[in-house]
């Protein structure tokens, strides 16, 4: 019995938001934890965005696909967490119907756009490190942009299309307080997990293994040639320490990637009641935190984004010709 049967056969004639059960102190803490995590999520977001376009030099292919995760993960602590978070501490949506349609609906889409963001940054290092000098010449920014845009495009359809075909738009049953929507039940779970999970992640975890040999490969090769030619041991070090910063921030990111969203579709693949439902909503919790996760990963492993920091935080962008500063 899917979720919308459960309720239907309920009824909504007794139904009313629990009353509080928590003190107003650790009320008050939730939701001052709550909108801390918000601010951190936007904010972090939100300074990866500024550095990515104010700064000429990492206008690269590469950076223009952080871009796209992170503005997902800022549209998602801006619009998604608020409410998500409101909904857990009052044990009670208070949004209206409309309104949960839509936010069912975004959460859906910003979730498939990550997914999509995470699989283009891979495949892009991937393609980086095993034929660099091709990817120089034919991947620009312009075939970069194109696919961000259809990424954005068919994530937007494939929600559309899985929403309209299981009701969400039309047939939500919706008891006052309450936002639940269609596709949590086995079938539409199962196409789900395949489309947004199990596909998506295994290419991530297949390009991952490629871009780690790769790069053990190169650092072997290098490290053989620097025994040979000590003149060139600077440089050597310097694209060492570049590959493999690259393939272990690529895997931290994949990897926490898949740590925050696997738990979710794993329980709703194994739902169908009512109560399940709500531990659902809080596994939810964790998806989301990892858009606040991604700007920390930047801030710790990126160098550029540091120093891009520490500039907008200065409000020294705002001097004449601070966007042609080397920041790399």
């Amino acid at each position: 019995m899917n979720l919308t049967e459960f309720n239907q056969s309920d009824g909504c004639d007794h139904f009313s938001c629990p009353e509080r059960s928590l003190s107003p102190a650790v009320y008050i803490l939730l939701y001052v934890c709550s909108a801390a995590v918000v601010l951190l999520t936007m904010c972090g977001n939100l300074l990866v965005i500024i550095s990515v376009l104010h700064f000429k030099q990492l206008h690269t292919p590469t950076n223009m696909l952080v871009l796209s995760l992170a503005v997902s993960d800022f549209l998602v602590g801006l619009f998604v967490m608020p409410f998500h978070f409101t909904w857990l501490i009052e044990s009670c949506w208070m949004f209206g119907h409309i309104f949960c349609i839509l936010f069912n609906f975004m959460s859906f889409q910003l979730t498939s756009v990550s997914v999509g963001s995470v699989v283009l940054i891979s495949l892009d290092r991937y393609m980086a490190l095993s034929n660099p000098f091709l990817y120089l010449k034919d991947i620009t920014s312009k075939i970069v942009h194109t696919l961000i845009v259809l990424s954005w495009v068919f994530s937007f359809l494939y929600n559309f299309v899985f929403f309209y075909v299981n009701g969400n738009f039309t047939d939500l049953f919706l008891c006052p307080g309450e936002c639940l929507v269609g596709t949590y039940n086995e079938v539409g779970s199962a196409i789900d997990l395949i489309f947004i999970v199990v596909i998506p992640c295994g290419l991530m975890l297949v390009l991952y293994f490629q871009v780690f040999v790769i790069a053990r490969r190169h650092a072997n090769a290098i490290r053989d040639l620097n025994q040979n030619k000590k003149n060139i041991s600077k440089n050597v070090s310097e694209v060492m320490k570049s590959e493999r910063k690259a393939a272990k921030v690529l895997g931290i990111l994949v990897f926490v990637f898949l740590g925050c969203l696997v738990p979710y579709y794993i329980c709703t693949l194994m739902s169908n009641t009512g109560s399940s439902y709500i531990v659902i909503n809080n596994i939810l919790i964790l998806f989301y935190l990892n858009s606040s996760i991604n700007p920390v990963i930047y801030a710790l492993f990126y160098s550029w984004f540091q120093k891009c920091t520490k500039m907008i935080l200065s409000c020294k962008i705002l001097h004449t010709d601070c966007s042609f500063v080397n920041v790399v």
